[in-house]
């Protein structure tokens, strides 16, 4: 199996520079890497599985939670004006189901705005969010996840 996804979500090979955000016993949600867009996460099952009709009712019910409070405390720790949630999981190594959440700046280009959002993600080097700012909205969207769910 080719899947980038599970050893980072393991802490094995992290594809992020920052901490995993948040992790329940089914999901984990952790900062997209690499991106040119601060504050872009991806909520991932913690088990391998490529099709949406492969979750289980339990992991559904979980993600139900954990969505609306992923998207409150993104609008809250970047101000963002709409969020965008996607899941197409058809990237070679990314088959691994995940849910992409990007906030939508309010000066964002329009050029950079709907499906055209995917241009923040696999910037030329140099470009993607440096990894202390990944670490610090990391932690601060970790901060806002505990107090919205405890």
């Amino acid at each position: 199996m080719d899947c980038r996804a599970c050893p980072s979500i393991r802490g094995e090979a992290r594809i992020s520079p920052g901490p995993i955000i948040w992790q329940s016993p089914l999901w984990i949600v952790d900062h997209a890497y690499p991106t040119s867009l601060p504050g872009w996460v991806v909520i991932e099952p913690r088990r391998h599985v490529e099709e949406l009709h492969a979750l289980t009712a339990g992991e559904w019910a979980d993600y139900a939670v954990l969505l609306p409070a992923v998207v409150t405390a993104l609008r809250d720790v970047t101000g963002c004006a709409k969020e965008y949630v996607v899941c197409l999981a058809e990237a070679e190594g990314f088959k691994h189901i995940h849910f992409h959440v990007v906030p939508r700046m309010a000066d964002q280009p329009e050029s950079l705005t709907g499906p055209r959002v995917f241009g923040y993600l696999n910037p030329a080097p140099g470009e993607e969010v440096p990894a202390e700012r990944v670490t610090a909205l990391s932690e601060q969207l970790t901060a806002r996840l505990r107090e919205l769910l405890g």
